[in-house]
């Protein structure tokens, strides 16, 4: 069966808007809710957060919701029982996004075996290694169909991009920045130069923006240089304000378009 993330950009290819938010924040048992509102709204991709004690590529925003989500009591074996019988309902593509040591504490096999039960499409892992993707975690993720995500920055080589982009299948995370995450009011120019010198490159994979995205200005910029563009501190923190995913998603929506 072809991958959901495959027929998106396939068949959508432009202004796609992927949506970040941390599993079990602000409420430990609103990750089903938080996914089907984001769905409604028309949303075309999710990233659930899996929460981790020292997400080291996050800024304070999405550092201060994992903790918090960790106090609630949410564990990555606590998101797939709350996963299970998600297809039922959702249709667009679903990623988990977390730190490696969550995750091979739990064990690479049954990680993806249980991503792929539940309807998990790929997964973005910001601090695995490109040679341990390669030859440990590449053979068990296929095996299960599921998608394993790199991401690049402005600081990567055109060599290593093109590495990359040979052997990943899905996307490219494109990072604006070398920075932790967190809102921007605009891309300088040395951002849009980064931009520039990627579209140049006419890689293989279709790729989008994260970082910094939060505004009409950034969400633009980010839709013409990729794909689209992933939006993860500002809907947190609307989410955090509001506690409500529909009042949270429907501020964003207005804030970028």
């Amino acid at each position: 069966m072809t991958n959901r993330i495959n027929n998106l950009f396939a068949s959508k290819g432009r202004d796609i808007l992927s949506i970040y938010f941390c599993a079990g924040y602000p409420d430990a048992e609103n990750t089903v809710e938080v996914i089907k509102t984001l769905e409604d709204a028309g949303i075309n991709m999710i990233e659930i957060g899996i929460p981790f004690s020292d997400p080291m590529a996050d800024g304070v925003v999405i550092q201060d919701a994992a903790t918090q989500s960790l106090r609630n009591g949410m564990s990555l074996r606590k998101l797939f029982g709350q996963l299970k019988g998600i297809r039922a309902d959702v249709k667009i593509p679903l990623l988990l996004m977390g730190y490696l040591n969550p995750v091979m504490q739990y064990g690479f096999d049954r990680f993806f075996n249980e991503c792929a039960d539940c309807g998990i499409d790929g997964c973005i892992i910001p601090d695995l290694p490109f040679d341990d993707y390669l030859n440990d975690v590449k053979p068990i993720a296929d095996r299960y169909g599921v998608k394993v995500i790199m991401l690049i920055t402005p600081e990567t080589s055109d060599e290593r991009i093109r590495f990359i982009d040979r052997h990943t299948d899905g996307f490219i995370y494109m990072v604006s920045s070398a920075a932790t995450t967190g809102a921007q009011k605009s891309f300088d120019e040395q951002k849009q130069a980064y931009f520039r010198r990627i579209n140049a490159m006419s890689l293989r994979n279709p790729r989008l923006v994260g970082f910094g995205i939060s505004n009409h200005e950034t969400f633009r910029a980010a839709c013409d240089n990729s794909s689209g563009a992933i939006i993860g501190s500002k809907f947190v923190t609307l989410l955090g304000e509001h506690k409500s995913p529909e009042i949270a998603i429907k501020k964003l929506l207005e804030a970028i378009r």
